[in-house]
């Protein structure tokens, strides 16, 4: 028996219930992990209460990311041994492969053995962020040296992974922020330049940022009629990328500007990357290679333990953390 995370009805943090149940031995393909640490993710939230692209199934587990030990292995699994030191990208299924808890079953192509440097709270940190800013950015944009490219909701996991890895290749990033309050951070970050949309006019700062070239790719998680704005500043022949929906607006499209400029807007969710094979290896032998060199680095925002995984959900929701929230088993 183990302490796992359930929850038996949509709604708030409150519906998360720690309790004890039986996890059973790994399948074919699959591994058991003894967790260590959890990342938290936006869409771990938007799961729990019924607005994520998938629904749960009830008592439903929950959680995408952690980092722990192998404890034991299913048939057919190759490269992995119990012992083994490991973290996990997020399976597709987190009714099957929920991860919040002391044990867990993943399959095991995704399961990593990552970086040694890390340690098990960095290493709860690092797979969501980097491979969904990595199969945007390189896999579909092909962000290169000097492009401008526009990061949105800069202050998150994945905003802050998306500026590390433009300043990697040398491309310009520009963060996006609500308010000025986190400025000084996403700057210090890397960000190149940063616009508080509540303080500043969006189309004309990307103008202003851009020396009037306009941005080549926006990578924004956030959609609601600020797309609009994000169109004004864009080049010809720009990507807009979709990859979230926080706003609780309709997200329009910016039918006039992508005319006049003959703009992409598309959508894009990290499974796109992970469904191939050959493009997640790709992809987790270039953040490792990144994470080794210490130019690619997680922030962490804040560590909760798991008998406060309520708390952890609220503060994931309050929008007050700069990086990532981790919860310690």
């Amino acid at each position: 028996m183990s302490r796992i995370v359930r929850f038996h009805q949509t709604g708030g943090p409150e519906v998360l219930k720690i309790e004890e149940a039986e996890v059973p031995a790994p399948g074919k393909g699959e591994v058991r992990i003894q967790v260590k640490a959890l990342g938290l993710n936006r869409a771990e939230a938007m799961f729990r209460s019924g607005k994520y692209l998938q629904s749960p199934k009830f008592p439903a587990r929950i959680g995408y990311e952690a980092s722990g030990i192998v404890e034991s292995i299913g048939p057919d699994v190759k490269n992995l041994s119990p012992g083994d030191v490991v973290s996990v990208a997020p399976p597709p299924d987190m009714n099957k492969y929920g991860v919040y808890g002391e044990m867990a079953i993943v399959p095991a192509r995704y399961v990593i053995k990552h970086p040694q440097a890390l340690n098990f709270v960095e290493a709860a940190a690092i797979w969501m962020q980097y491979l969904t800013a990595y199969g945007a950015l390189f896999d579909i944009a092909k962000l290169t040296k000097g492009d401008y490219i526009v990061i949105p909701a800069a202050s998150s996991s994945v905003g802050i992974a998306a500026i590390q890895l433009a300043n990697l290749v040398g491309a310009i990033p520009i963060a996006t922020t609500r308010t000025s309050q986190k400025k000084k951070m996403i700057e210090e970050a890397g960000a190149k330049h940063v616009i508080a949309t509540q303080e500043e006019n969006l189309a004309d700062k990307l103008h202003e940022a851009t020396k009037g070239q306009g941005a080549r790719i926006v990578f924004d998680p956030v959609g609601g009629k600020t797309v609009l704005d994000l169109a004004k500043g864009m080049a010809a022949g720009g990507l807009l990328i979709e990859y979230g929906a926080l706003s609780p607006e309709p997200t329009p499209f910016p039918l006039l500007d992508a005319l006049m400029k003959g703009l992409t807007m598309r959508g894009y969710t990290l499974f796109e990357l992970l469904s191939n094979q050959e493009r997640m290896e790709r992809a987790i032998k270039f953040i490792s290679e990144g994470l080794e060199s210490k130019k690619l680095k997680p922030i962490i925002a804040k560590t909760f333990k798991l008998e406060e995984i309520v708390d952890a959900h609220r503060y994931l929701e309050s929008n007050q953390q700069f990086g990532k929230i981790v919860v310690t088993v």
